[in-house]
């Protein structure tokens, strides 16, 4: 990462400074560890299509919005038989059945988000994945009761690392954005919190490449276990 880039983000950290009311999460591989899931499921599509990806390829994904990706991979591969939106949804078909087979919560996921309810915080989601995803993980973990919003970067003109959806969720949660704490796994995540004026605290894949670049949050965890918001309110 750019040092220009880096002084950029660390300005936006410093600059807010209200007192935090509501927090956002992410949702693939901070609630749930679904990284695998879409891994799999991208794997075993484009496998059967001649394509192999790596894992460079799966770590740069992270973050982004299926369509995104699929756009990204088309570009690289373009002769294919199905439009991307085809093949965007055989993905997230794959994912979503993967999920109901074997989706668990993460360690300390719901002990944060009751520990949070009980301070009454307002709780929002803001995540890359598909609205029918999202579901599907709020049921399967059975936490949907804990969140005021929820909301899909489908709906928005750019996915992360663009603030936009976290700037969306603080104005459907009646919040300002410098008001927000977001907890984020990805570091496309981190930037598009740091970029829409709000806290954030990284929680990270430990296996993840350059976990250097995650400093620029204003907390780096290796677990919610460990998050305490008592340490990051003003």
């Amino acid at each position: 990462m750019s040092r220009i880039l880096l002084l950029f983000l660390q300005s936006i950290r410093i600059n807010t400074n209200r007192m935090i009311k509501a927090v956002i999460f992410d949702m693939d591989g901070l609630l749930i560890d679904s990284e695998p899931f879409w891994r799999l499921s991208q794997k075993n599509l484009f496998s059967k299509r001649g394509i192999n990806l790596h894992e460079d390829d799966f770590e740069s994904f992270m973050g982004k919005r299926i369509d995104e990706v699929v756009a990204i991979i088309y570009s690289r591969f373009p002769n294919q038989d199905k439009t991307q939106a085809e093949t965007a949804e055989e993905i997230v078909e794959g994912v979503i059945n993967l999920v109901l087979e074997r989706g668990l919560a993460l360690p300390g996921v719901k002990s944060t988000l009751a520990s949070l309810k009980k301070q009454n915080y307002k709780i929002g989601l803001a995540s890359s994945s598909n609205l029918k995803i999202i579901k599907a993980v709020l049921k399967q973990l059975e936490i949907e009761s804990f969140f005021e919003v929820v909301h899909s970067a489908q709906f928005e003109e750019y996915g992360k690392p663009h603030p936009q959806i976290f700037i969306s969720t603080a104005k459907m949660l009646n919040v300002m954005p410098s008001e927000c704490l977001v907890l984020e796994d990805s570091f496309h995540g981190v930037i598009a919190a740091l970029a829409a004026n709000m806290k954030c605290v990284a929680i990270p894949d430990t296996k993840a490449n350059n976990l250097k670049r995650f400093i620029v949050a204003d907390q780096v965890l290796e677990s919610m276990e460990n998050f305490s918001i008592e340490n990051l309110v003003n």
